[in-house]
């Protein structure tokens, strides 16, 4: 029988449902979903001296980067922020990664790394300002290492590897890392970005979050293998960890930025999680995915998965988790207050620096948005 009629008998899939293979790859993982720590013959000598005391660290900055994102998402029901974009369900990500930078990388993130922000020691109400509308970021970048949140999807992937590869030359022995998700993967931005930084050797680490929803579409409509194996194609290694444990996290980007310290290049960190919520406050995931996988994720919550292993090993007692209780309430209490306390976005900024020497269609637009505005306070627009 020839090749091809054996292929004619063979029903052809339509391109509609064509399916990614079905082999999982493994995980990197420290620490199971029940709390067990497991051992990982390349991975774990990148926490092997990790502390009690640094473990309850790490717990206490996802137990308050929630905690914060929590706050900010009810501050915008209650109409005090334009938008929000939920972390929930990428703490440890966000945490582990954020705590295996060293004070001199740069960091290049989306505008959901709110975790990685506070490891940058970024005020928290910042980031609320540039959601409610009264400010750009409010932060220097330089001061923290930490550039402005990035809206435009993946164009930081770019900023970063042109970055790393400015650093390179100035023969600094620091990193950069870029964040994105598994959205912005598909972005050309990312792949242009991965072969600048392959070819000119760039010490950039790609972190990318894959929460397996771009808004509404899942990972499956965008790729056919697994996001972190995209590196082979550019010629530099990819790791999948797993992004629900901090420990796991952690030691992966640890080792991701040593290698490009080392001037061994870039590398590709997928780490797999699940966004819990939302991708944005205007958004209704109810709609697009069902609650029995939602649900099947939050057995996996990175938190709790910590506490437990905390809890075993007995590395922290009541006393710690009831203080820390305390420090929550104290940081959304904080949190609220502040950004009641901010000033309404001036309506009219939109109109300045348009262009730079102004712009006659533009003065016609604020004139009739002026005229807008004044109809309220005369009744007629009520």
């Amino acid at each position: 029988m020839t090749v091809e009629s054996t292929a004619a008998r063979k029903p052809r899939r339509s391109a509609g449902t064509r399916k990614s293979p079905s082999t999982k790859p493994e995980l990197v993982q420290l620490l199971t979903p029940e709390g067990k720590r497991v051992k990982n013959a390349e991975y774990d000598k990148y926490v092997a001296d990790i502390t009690p005391e640094e473990l309850r660290g790490l717990y206490r900055d996802m137990v308050l980067t929630r905690r914060f994102d929590a706050e900010a998402t009810s501050l915008q029901r209650q109409g005090e922020l334009g938008l929000w974009a939920s972390l929930l369900g990428q703490e440890a990500a966000q945490i582990g990664s954020g705590r295996a930078l060293r004070d001199d990388d740069y960091v290049f993130p989306t505008y959901r790394e709110h975790g990685v922000a506070w490891c940058r020691g970024v005020d928290p109400t910042n980031l609320l300002g540039m959601f409610r509308g009264v400010n750009n970021g409010g932060w220097d970048p330089n001061s923290n290492n930490f550039h402005l949140y990035t809206i435009v999807i993946g164009s930081q992937t770019l900023h970063a590897t042109g970055y790393a590869m400015g650093i390179a030359k100035d023969g600094a022995d620091s990193a950069v890392i870029a964040y994105f998700g598994d959205g912005a993967s598909s972005q050309g931005d990312v792949a242009e970005s991965f072969t600048f930084s392959a070819v000119y050797n760039a010490p950039v680490v790609f972190f990318c979050q894959n929460n397996q929803w771009a808004i509404s579409e899942p990972t499956e409509k965008q790729t056919r293998v697994p996001l972190y194996q995209r590196a082979q194609g550019f010629g530099f290694p990819g790791v999948r960890v797993d992004g629900n444990d901090v420990l796991a996290s952690l030691a992966v980007t640890k080792w991701a930025l040593e290698r490009a310290r080392a001037g061994e290049g870039p590398t590709l960190v997928e780490a797999y999680t699940y966004r819990m919520g939302a991708h944005t406050t205007s958004d209704d995931p109810s709609k697009y995915r069902a609650d029995e996988e939602r649900e099947a994720w939050e057995a996996k919550d990175p938190i709790l998965r910590l506490r437990r292993y905390l809890e075993a090993a007995n590395h922290a007692d009541e006393g710690f988790f009831a203080e820390l209780e305390a420090e929550s309430e104290a940081l959304g209490r904080r949190v609220r207050e502040a950004v009641r306390a901010m000033p309404d976005p001036d309506r009219f900024a939109i109109f300045e620096h348009a262009y730079a020497d102004g712009h006659a269609l533009v003065d016609e637009e604020r004139a009739g948005f002026a005229a807008y505005q004044a109809s309220f306070a005369d009744g007629e627009g009520a």
